[in-house]
């Protein structure tokens, strides 16, 4: 599995997990909620561990970028709100900020 895909999952898979917690002590859900919320959130952790890099900080530091920019999504996707310009410019500079980590990683 490539880093972007493991990225990519451990940010859906965080912010779902999230979610669930958020649901139930925010929006009055059902407590059941937090059992799938748990599962998500291990395998958020697991998914990180799939990530090509020679330290646990470096690959969590680059998944800053990528969550932000899964956290737009889920709120464009999920609750129905469109990010603003200013969303998208700051989830942007994370993002190029996260590709600057990586390529520093593949140089060694």
């Amino acid at each position: 599995m490539t880093s972007a895909l493991a990225y990519l999952l451990a940010a859906l898979a965080e912010i779902a997990g999230c979610f669930a917690a958020w649901a139930v002590l925010r929006q009055g859900a059902s407590a059941l909620w937090l059992l799938p919320g748990a599962a998500s959130l291990f395998l958020f952790a697991w998914a990180l561990t799939w990530v090509e890099a020679d330290a646990a900080g470096r690959a969590f530091a680059a998944y800053g970028g990528v969550y932000i920019a899964a956290s737009l999504g889920w709120l464009w996707a999920v609750e129905g709100q469109a990010p603003s310009g200013w969303d998208l410019a700051g989830a942007m500079l994370c993002l190029a900020g996260a590709g600057v980590i990586l390529a520093g990683a593949a140089r060694g």
